[in-house]
């Protein structure tokens, strides 16, 4: 039953209803890095994919808001190709493709360094996208 209802839910209501379940720090910051990304970026597009994890779209996928029991995880789809200038990635950095930020209680949020960390992820997609047109 649970599930059915789930599913009638728009990903935003499933997203909300994450942020207010946490109800501590893990819910606040992921409601604060949503909002960064809301304001920067009023066409991202929002899902819910793979039982519970909020993903951000804007000409493909950017990011997404992994919580778990110690962090809160922002994973860059496309992050080992991003400028990074303020060292916000500290997660998954072996790989050849993602990187991510481990967000930890207590942890101080770099609100303009992510904004552009995630404009410039965004950025990144669009012309991917263009240069596959041609």
């Amino acid at each position: 039953m649970e599930e059915n209802a789930s599913a009638q839910k728009s990903p935003s209501e499933l997203i909300d209803g994450r942020i207010g379940e946490l109800g501590d720090w893990r819910g606040e910051l992921l409601g604060r890095l949503r909002g960064l990304i809301k304001a920067a970026d009023p066409e991202v597009v929002e899902e819910w994919k793979w039982r519970g994890v909020p993903v951000w779209y804007h000409d493909g996928m950017v990011c997404t808001g992994e919580t778990y029991k110690d962090v809160v995880k922002m994973t860059f789809a496309h992050g080992a190709k991003l400028p990074d200038p303020q060292g916000l990635f500290n997660s998954s950095l072996e790989g050849s493709t993602r990187r991510a930020i481990d967000f930890r209680q207590g942890d101080g949020l770099d609100e303009t360094a992510l904004t552009s960390l995630y404009l410039s992820a965004v950025a990144l997609n669009r012309d991917t996208k263009r240069s596959k047109r041609r």
